[in-house]
Formats: structure tokens, sequence, C-alpha cells
């Protein structure tokens, strides 16, 4: 186990898969619309995150149609949403990409949410987390689908203070909408 830095706020960092996306034909993959079930599912992990006193100070999206599609579903349930940066770095991004986005995000952002894509999202989590509360870890291992939150929460002074081990993986929930 890395032990984790004290120095500095507690930090949160939340991870959440785009809902379930459509496959029509002829459509470029980062233009799939969701699929029904993902029209249904994104309001639901918006409900989740304020059950789970999750509300971003900031969020960085996608640009990837589904991604901003699960964004918008998910910050209609709050009252008011907070900024958003639309980052296409963030489509297909892996662990070095990701973090070098979120690494921008200014200091005084203690919460921050990112929206994107498997298999980079799983494998950020991974990553990150050197521990996780009960079974999350092995949870996040067997399967992050769609839809799928992580919390993770770690200290630190800034945003480039964020380090492969040095986070906590402290919930791990696949909201579902009602069909």
């Amino acid at each position: 186990m890395i032990e984790r830095a004290a120095a500095g706020p507690l930090r949160r960092l939340v991870v959440l898969r785009h809902a379930k996306s459509a496959r029509p034909e002829d459509v470029a993959d980062h233009e799939r619309p969701l699929a029904a079930r993902g029209r249904r599912d994104a309001p639901a992990a918006g409900r989740a995150l304020a059950d789970l006193d999750c509300l971003p100070g900031l969020a960085l999206c996608s640009t990837a149609v589904r991604a901003r599609r699960t964004w918008e579903l998910a910050a209609a349930q709050w009252g008011t949403p907070p900024p958003v940066r639309f980052d296409p770095r963030l489509y297909h991004a892996d662990v070095p990409g990701l973090l070098k986005v979120i690494r921008e995000t200014p200091a005084e952002v203690e919460t921050l949410l990112l929206v994107g894509h498997n298999p980079g999202l799983e494998d950020l989590v991974l990553a990150l987390a050197d521990d996780g509360l009960d079974d999350l870890l092995d949870q996040v291992r067997a399967k992050f689908p769609t839809n799928a939150v992580a919390v993770l929460d770690w200290r630190g002074a800034t945003w480039h203070d964020l380090l492969p081990g040095a986070a906590l993986l402290t919930s791990v929930t696949i909201p579902r909408g009602r069909r």
C-alpha cells in the first residue's frame, strides 16, 4: 500500500462513465447518442451524486455526444449545475491523458466530476486507488459498466498533486432509472 499524502484539503474525484449508448449504423463513434436505457439512467446518476453529497465544483466532460448528454441529464437533477468544460482530450483518453486534464483543475475546486469513457475511466480508478472500502476495488476490476459512478477521496494542495495510488475508493454505484 502506498502512503497517502496528508498535506492539503480533502479532495474528491467523482468518475462517471457515460450512460448506455446506441449504436446506429452509419454514425461515427464520437456522434453516437444515448440509448433509451441511457436516457433513463443518466438522470439517476445525477440523483445518486446528490444523495452521496458529491455535487462537483467543476465538471470535465468528453466531447462525445453520449458523454455530453449523460452530463446534461445528470446535471439537470441539481438546482444549480456547476461549470462544465467539454474537453476533446477526454475522448478515448488513457490514464496519463486523463491525469493531464485533471491536473489542470484550479486548486479552489475540491470536488471534480469527470464524465468519460472506458477503458480509460476504469483504468484511472484502479490506478489512483491504492485501497478501497469493503470490496470496491474488486467490483471495479470485475466491471465498470455504463453509468457507473466511482468516488475517490484524497488529500492534496492542488490537483497537480494527484498521483497514482494516492486515493481511497470510497463508493461505487451503478444508478439505474425506472422503466
